[in-house]
């Protein structure tokens, strides 16, 4: 195996690694929160923001902590034949199924980045474009630039009225970790399957 797919693989699940060990902390926050919901919907006056924040914490808790339990094997999976056959034979069939999650996570990478644009006021139908603009605005012109590229920022339409960009980014990003520690899988299949280290 060339030692520029090692790098890929051991740089990738490193750093899904890490990002997974950090977020696995995050269901303490989830917990904080809806505690904090409970005691003041008991004892003083309900809070308008622990519903949703409770919603973006377990949005960046799943999305974020993915990689990492596909890289751990902790993933659901139909166990009915799966966990009888041999190593290679379950790579052989994971590195064919690998192609539907591919497929599937570039679908998603392309919604969540239009969807996101459109959360920083981009109504059109370029959203890379958009990105590709705001970027080079921030470059040679600074947060004024940028700003001016930016349109209406969307907001939940809730009481609370958070802004919505931020989570919307994270899921961006959590999908595009989990498309490399797919492909870092694929390719580590493929090791399995003639028999060599990665």
């Amino acid at each position: 195996m060339p030692n520029i797919i090692r790098y890929y693989i051991h740089g990738v699940d490193w750093f899904n690694r890490k990002v997974g060990r950090f977020v696995m902390y995050g269901i303490f926050v989830m917990m904080g929160i809806l505690l904090w919901s409970s005691f003041s919907k008991t004892f003083l006056t309900p809070s308008m923001w622990t519903l949703e924040m409770a919603q973006f914490a377990m949005v960046a808790y799943y999305v974020l902590g993915g990689p990492y339990s596909v890289q751990m094997g902790s993933n659901v999976r139909m166990d009915l034949f799966y966990g009888e056959w041999t190593l290679r034979q379950r790579a052989i069939v994971d590195a064919m199924t690998v192609f539907f999650l591919g497929f599937y996570l570039v679908i998603l990478i392309h919604g969540a980045v239009g969807s996101s644009a459109y959360s920083l006021g981009h109504f059109g139908v370029e959203p890379y474009t958009f990105y590709k603009d705001l970027v080079m605005a921030y470059i040679t012109g600074g947060k004024e630039a940028a700003s001016e590229i930016i349109g209406y920022i969307e907001r939940s339409p809730t009481a609370w009225r958070p802004v919505l960009w931020p989570i919307k980014l994270i899921m961006v990003f959590g999908f595009i970790l989990m498309l490399l520690q797919a492909i870092s899988e694929l390719l580590k299949d493929i090791a399995r399957i003639r028999g060599v280290d990665y």
